[in-house]
């Protein structure tokens, strides 16, 4: 599995958790949570590389399953697209299926990016201050969590705090932000050989149900779930069921790659 931009592993136990008799393999991407840092840019294309090497490094077989989620999904299928061999079954979980920088949300992306520039152009500390704000932080998360329920977005929210600024640098996170709002997963679709499981969420700010939808058919072989009244924390706000649509998904698909 591989997580979205700056969280790390934890972010995705609540699915891991979910898939009991599954053998799961969740690292925390270079740059972020424990993982060391890349000798160069810190992109979807560096990622894939990482993914590619630690198949090789784990002398995991072609039956492996792969999942991104969010930014993660970007690296996903890069890897899939570019390494058809190694992978069974391509699982995207709030897929990226449109650019950032286009359409109505353009404004927010290139303010965001405007911060990320701006933290990575300060002095150390006032530039790391910045990116690890509470105030900013926890703004973040509010937009993100969609639930109504009270304690789980307390939850998401702690979840948050505690993983959301778990970063090697402030470089790091510019550069990885940067990749995540120029590139999407339709820039591999096309070249996607495997069956592919797209779980999408009406109420997700970084991909309309009409372009999951697009998206969906720019694959060769997928099957595209909409999950209602849940946004892009999927992982969080609805991991029982994203788990059961992955186990329906794997059993049916099986060798069919």
């Amino acid at each position: 599995m591989v997580h979205g931009f700056r969280g790390d592993h934890h972010g995705l136990l609540r699915i891991v958790e979910a898939l009991p008799k599954h053998r799961v393999i969740v690292p925390d991407l270079p740059g972020f949570g424990q993982g060391s840092v890349l000798p160069g840019i810190h992109n979807a294309a560096a990622y894939a590389d990482f993914v590619r090497a630690s198949f090789s490094g784990l002398g995991l077989g072609p039956e492996t399953v792969l999942l991104g989620h969010s930014f993660g999904s970007i690296v996903a299928a890069r890897t899939a697209a570019e390494s058809p061999e190694l992978i069974s079954q391509l699982i995207l979980v709030n897929p990226i299926c449109e650019p950032a920088l286009e359409g109505p949300k353009g404004i927010t992306s290139k303010a965001a990016e405007l911060y990320y520039r701006v933290a990575a152009k300060l002095p150390e500390a006032a530039g790391h201050a910045l990116l690890t704000n509470p105030l900013i932080v926890r703004g973040m998360s509010i937009l993100m969590a969609k639930t109504s329920d009270p304690g789980l977005r307390r939850w998401i929210h702690a979840q948050h705090d505690a993983y959301f600024s778990a970063f090697a640098s402030r470089a790091v996170v510019l550069e990885a932000f940067r990749s995540s709002i120029s590139e999407t997963v339709r820039d591999s679709a096309a070249q996607l050989r495997m069956p592919v499981l797209l779980i999408a969420a009406d109420r997700d700010d970084l991909g309309s149900v009409p372009a999951q939808r697009r998206l969906a058919g720019m694959i060769p072989d997928a099957e595209l779930e909409v999950l209602e009244g849940t946004g892009h924390l999927v992982h969080y706000e609805a991991p029982d069921v994203a788990a059961a649509l992955i186990t329906d998904f794997l059993e049916r698909r099986h060798g069919q790659a």
